[in-house]
């Protein structure tokens, strides 16, 4: 039968016709083409989640390939590589790998033999591609790739262009855009569309950091969490993962969409000013980044009084090393060594299903025009 729509015949219809040979399922012939025309695939839509990345173990060699990746990118490190490589191959990776390794073995998913990034995000997917298929049927696929480490932007966008994608939404779960996590991913993605010979349309998702869900879904984990405290959080602060400030004097938005998230989360919740802190964590190297940093500012809070805290990371879509290693260790122990005595984590939105509503409500709008 021909698609009015793709201009293809069916499998079935191929064979009855006379094709040539067995058409496998989803690929059809076009309906004027000779019969030596190579099978053309049923036009797909294809949904590519993306997400920082994880080393593919915690071993020395396995953190150096992924750390020199990562730290490679100048969207992250935008150093001069005359003076850059030099220290980050001779000095930073002979030595970080079995840092970065040590902290990984004390978060790493053994069971499964992945990190937790790697098991959320495939979680995430599955959840949203159960979504997408009960709305779409097979016309919409769903997978996920890494910027840094396995799977790659490039193996996955070749797989999708392989099987019949004609349209790619390409979705970065950063909330919030920043030139070292949203604008990155993006670059990755359209390097790997470069090397295909037939391009197929393609979206970007554009950051959701005040979308209503992304912020009911934060507030939904904060209750959550607070109705099972016998005592209650002097403070809520909101954690978010860091950057140079000079990032932000030359235009990117991250800091001010931070602030935004933590403001729209306080009116949800009903809360007085004053009663989330905004804090940046991960700092790196020797210059300034955007304040305060929440590793000094918890155990400040500390030190005045507030012995009580909980701590969120609303930049992060998973949970991964910067929230189960250095909010639930590093951070913690700074609180606790000033006095601290209740320190409580509130896990990411992972794949809660408040936050896989949020995520396909963003998806659906962007795909827009392209799915019934």
């Amino acid at each position: 039968m021909l698609d009015s729509k793709t201009g293809r015949i069916d499998a079935s219809s191929a064979a009855a016709m006379g094709g040539t040979g067995m058409v496998a399922p989803g690929i059809g012939r076009l309906a004027h083409a000779p019969a030596d025309h190579p099978p053309v695939r049923a036009a797909k839509v294809g949904i590519l989640l993306a997400n920082l990345g994880t080393p593919d173990n915690y071993d020395y060699w396995s953190m150096r390939r992924y750390l020199n990746e990562f730290l490679s990118d100048k969207r992250v490190i935008d150093y001069s590589a005359w003076l850059w490589q030099p220290l980050l191959q001779l000095v930073i990776l002979t030595k970080r790998p079995f840092s970065s390794g040590a902290n990984y073995k004390l978060i790493w998913n053994h069971d499964l033999g992945e990190s937790p990034l790697m098991t959320i995000t495939k979680a995430q997917t599955a959840r949203i591609a159960e979504r997408m298929s009960a709305a779409y049927g097979d016309s919409v696929i769903v997978d996920f790739c890494m910027r840094y480490g396995n799977p790659s932007t490039e193996s996955k966008v070749r797989a999708m262009v392989e099987a019949g994608c004609e349209k790619i939404l390409f979705f970065p779960l950063y909330p919030h855009y920043a030139g070292a996590t949203s604008a990155t991913a993006n670059d990755q993605f359209f390097r790997a569309m470069m090397k295909e010979k037939r391009q197929p349309a393609v979206r970007t998702v554009a950051e959701y950091f005040d979308h209503p869900l992304y912020i009911e879904a934060l507030a939904q984990s904060v209750e959550r969490v607070y109705e099972g405290l016998e005592v209650k959080p002097d403070v809520l602060v909101a954690s978010y993962h860091g950057m140079p400030k000079r990032y932000l004097m030359s235009g990117d938005p991250y800091h001010c969409q931070c602030a935004k998230t933590s403001r729209l989360l306080r009116e949800r919740l009903g809360w007085e000013k004053g009663s989330i802190d905004t804090t940046f964590q991960s700092v790196f190297g020797t210059e300034e980044w955007l304040r305060p940093y929440t590793v000094e500012h918890v155990a400040e809070l500390a030190k005045q009084g507030k012995k009580n805290i909980a701590v969120i990371a609303p930049a992060f879509s998973a949970d991964c090393i910067e929230t189960l290693e250095e909010i639930n260790g590093e951070i913690r122990e700074a609180f606790e060594h000033e006095g601290g005595e209740t320190f409580t984590y509130i896990p990411c939105l992972n794949d809660d299903a408040a936050h896989i509503d949020a995520l396909t409500s963003v998806i659906e709008a962007n795909l827009a025009g392209w799915v019934d």
